[in-house]
């Protein structure tokens, strides 16, 4: 076969950009497809698993089946799964149809609550103090976060030009799945790294900071802090995300996303199933203290995040504060996650609640349907 002709070939279907530049895992017909299975579907990840599990009893609480936010919540066709764990007891666990127990599901910004830990605890062992700013410790970072502090970033307090608003096609977040691979570079552009695209987010004007009482949320915050703790620490993301696995006790797979150069996508790319997810959220009710009793994190870090939380979420979740990469009412520490997911944690009562969904509407996006999930998820947390 002559070297010169070209080898016939197609784009991958699903990671090829499509109606309302989307990769058409991500279009609403799709969309359910594409959280069951995003796991695998993106074009770099790896895999980890724990060697020691944590172990979990049997004690369905039959009543909870019957609250009826529980069954409304469940019964949506948008649902997919929800756990409750009190400690080491299963005290409430349901699966749609076309979902079951060991099947992962992407937490999409969930992921964030995985730089809470790590930051968390380069702060207590003294290599990372939020009062600087992030050009201390990325000297090469664009001026959208050069001057920020690494408080500012923690607390989605400040303002560059990178924007993430789902109802807008042209919102960067969407280029930024690029770097993330979740979606195939568009014509005649580069695929660049992420550490290469965070380079390229920039200050409007001459000022970074935010003008209004409310957070302002940036997924990309959450990638330069990560690149910040591998600076800090001179070590592998990845081996921090070992860390956390192996801390977790998790019995399925972490599945994480990363770029083309091998750096995991802190954002939103952890996937889990739905009893590990509400493993992981066991381990901020411990105040990241593990199964095999080393920590990852710090407790008062995290009794920090609570309550002294950073500012609150747009109204009408302005119940909600955004505080170290976390999200807390004073009372529980989790994180929401695009398109219908939630984990909620509460030490006081050491009652972690894990909940998947899959928002069908062009958006992925329903302030009512997450109000009734955070406050039933609230609720069972902290009064159970």
């Amino acid at each position: 076969m002559s070297l010169e002709k070209k080898l016939k070939t197609y784009k991958n279907p699903d990671l090829s950009i499509t109606k309302y530049n989307l990769a058409a895992w991500a279009i609403p017909e799709n969309r359910r497809y594409g959280f069951h299975n995003l796991y695998r579907l993106p074009r770099y990840s790896f895999s980890v698993r724990a060697p020691e599990i944590l172990d979990l009893e049997r004690d369905i609480s039959v009543g909870m089946g019957f609250r009826s936010d529980v069954k409304e919540m469940t019964q949506s066709q948008s649902f997919s799964a929800m756990v409750v764990l009190k400690g080491q007891r299963l005290l409430y666990e349901n699966y749609a149809g076309d979902f079951h127990p060991n099947h992962p599901h992407t937490l999409m910004s969930i992921s964030k609550l995985t730089i809470n830990l790590i930051c968390g605890q380069l702060i207590s062992n003294g290599s990372l103090d939020v009062l600087k700013k992030v050009k201390d410790y990325i000297p090469n970072i664009g001026s959208g976060y050069a001057e920020a502090t690494v408080q500012q970033v923690l607390n989605m307090d400040l303002e560059n030009n990178y924007s993430e608003d789902y109802s807008d096609p042209l919102s960067t977040s969407f280029e930024h799945e690029t770097s993330l691979g979740w979606r195939l570079p568009s014509e005649n552009t580069s695929e660049l790294s992420q550490k290469e695209f965070l380079c390229t987010i920039n200050s409007i004007g001459s000022s970074i900071e935010n003008d209004t009482p409310y957070a302002k949320y940036k997924s990309a915050n959450t990638d330069v802090l990560a690149w910040v703790c591998e600076e800090v620490s001179q070590r592998p993301l990845r081996d921090w995300i070992i860390d956390i696995v192996e801390a977790t006790g998790i019995e399925g797979n972490w599945y994480m996303h990363t770029d083309r150069e091998g750096f995991p996508v802190t954002d939103g790319g952890v996937n889990l199933n739905c009893r590990d997810l509400a493993r992981f959220g066991q381990l901020f009710c411990r105040y990241g203290v593990g199964v095999n009793n080393k920590f990852v994190g710090n407790k008062h870090f995290i009794q920090d995040t609570i309550e002294n939380p950073g500012p609150p979420r747009l109204p009408p979740e302005d119940f909600i504060f955004y505080s170290n990469q976390a999200m807390t009412n004073k009372e529980w520490i989790g994180h929401g996650g695009y398109g219908g997911q939630f984990l909620l944690a509460n030490p006081k009562t050491g009652i972690s609640v894990a909940f998947f969904s899959d928002l069908e509407n062009s958006d992925a996006q329903d302030n009512e349907y997450k109000i009734k999930m955070v406050e039933m998820m609230s609720d069972i947390a902290t009064k159970f």
